[in-house]
């Protein structure tokens, strides 16, 4: 039997766990399984931690990377497992890695996705690609984000222009253009500041469906110096993370006498103006917006995007047939594809690189 699937793993800016999926791109619809697997709380701490300058770093790294790799293997375990698939079926898992450092600057820019792409293959038996992010910024682009490319793939009508709104800890769009190149960029923060902030407060990991926001109150001048930040106002191509948007960066526009359900209400509303006015501005023609990712589960922040962008319809991703929660997990099963065929991964509109590049580093089974 010829090999057909591909396994994609993801880790996103949320620092939230492991998401795993088994995808057969030679059908109609293409996921056929899932695994969620949580990041303990000192496993989150610990890369938490590198994401800011600190002592034994490269030390602290390498570890963290193998015990990621432990960790993505037995979400992998578990796919084959409930499925009933052989390794043999498989043709390479697409691990994004979890990112603890993104520095797209010319010369000198890089991106660091924590795993030990070698140690999965060995405890796998299966081909790994991954590093998915260093060729593209090589190549003079942000390395960020890749996605769009898997949106176009999946998601592009021929008659209606589509926006595809993806909010993890960083919100990022694509829009997909009837006519014309298919562009895409980080516009801010999705979920990071909300969850942080939701964490201190709550001592919970995230505001379920953005109740406690809806408690709070908008405060307008926090909301209008928070929106100022230049990044909102950089033209693509741009990415960011939690060096940018960050616990730290909140509080320095805090006075220390807002009540803290007020300030995520105003959080909800700084990550729902700056998806709604990057659309309106790079892509105002959207009849169709299908939002994937966390934040998609946030009742509240969906309510703001549709008060914000009325003209569109605003959808999940399940609509198109693919489960919000996987589609980026999805995304890198798409770009291992792409680069065991030796195929271009990244769009240059998207991130700036010079040319379409082949994207990844493959550690054969």
């Amino acid at each position: 039997m010829s090999a057909t699937h591909y396994i994609g793993i993801m880790s996103g800016t949320s620092l939230d766990g492991v998401d795993a999926v088994l995808v057969d791109f030679t059908q109609s619809c293409p996921l056929e399984h899932t695994c969620y697997m949580p990041y303990d709380a000192a496993l989150r701490a610990a890369l938490l931690a590198l994401n800011q300058r600190s002592e034994d770093e490269l030390h602290r790294a390498a570890v963290l990377a193998n015990r990621i790799a432990r960790l993505y293997a037995e979400s992998v375990r578990r796919l084959l497992d409930e499925t009933g698939i052989n390794p043999r079926q498989i043709v390479a898992i697409g691990c994004h890695g979890q990112t603890v450092r993104h520095y797209p600057q010319p010369e000198n820019g890089y991106s660091i996705q924590l795993v030990n792409g070698a140690l999965l293959a060995e405890l796998t038996g299966i081909a790994v690609v991954t590093d998915f992010r260093s060729r593209d910024i090589a190549a003079g682009g942000q390395g960020a984000p890749l996605v769009p490319a898997f949106h176009q793939e999946v998601f592009a009508h021929s008659a209606i222009d589509r926006s595809i709104v993806n909010i993890g800890g960083i919100a990022n769009i694509t829009c997909l253009p009837v006519n014309g190149h298919v562009t895409g960029f980080d516009c801010g923060p999705g979920n990071i500041l909300l969850d942080a902030w939701c964490a201190r407060h709550l001592d919970t990991p995230y505001d379920r469906d953005g109740q406690w926001g809806v408690s709070g109150r908008v405060i307008p001048r926090l909301l209008e110096n928070l929106q100022a930040f230049p990044y909102f106002s950089l033209p693509p191509p741009k990415s960011t993370g939690r060096e940018m948007f960050n616990i730290d960066w909140l509080q320095s526009y805090l006075q220390g006498d807002e009540a803290a359900q007020d300030v995520q209400a105003t959080l909800v509303a700084l990550t729902a103006t700056t998806i709604a006015r990057a659309v309106s501005a790079y892509f105002p023609e959207a009849d169709e917006i299908y939002l994937c990712g966390g934040g998609a589960h946030n009742g509240a922040l969906v309510d703001q995007l549709r008060q914000g962008l009325p003209a569109s319809d605003i959808k999940l991703t399940n609509a198109l047939g693919i489960d919000a929660d996987w589609v980026e997990a999805c995304a890198f099963a798409w770009l291992a594809q792409r680069a065991i065929e030796r195929a271009p991964g990244n769009l240059p509109d998207v991130t700036g690189a010079n040319e379409s590049r082949i994207l990844g580093a493959i550690y054969p089974a």
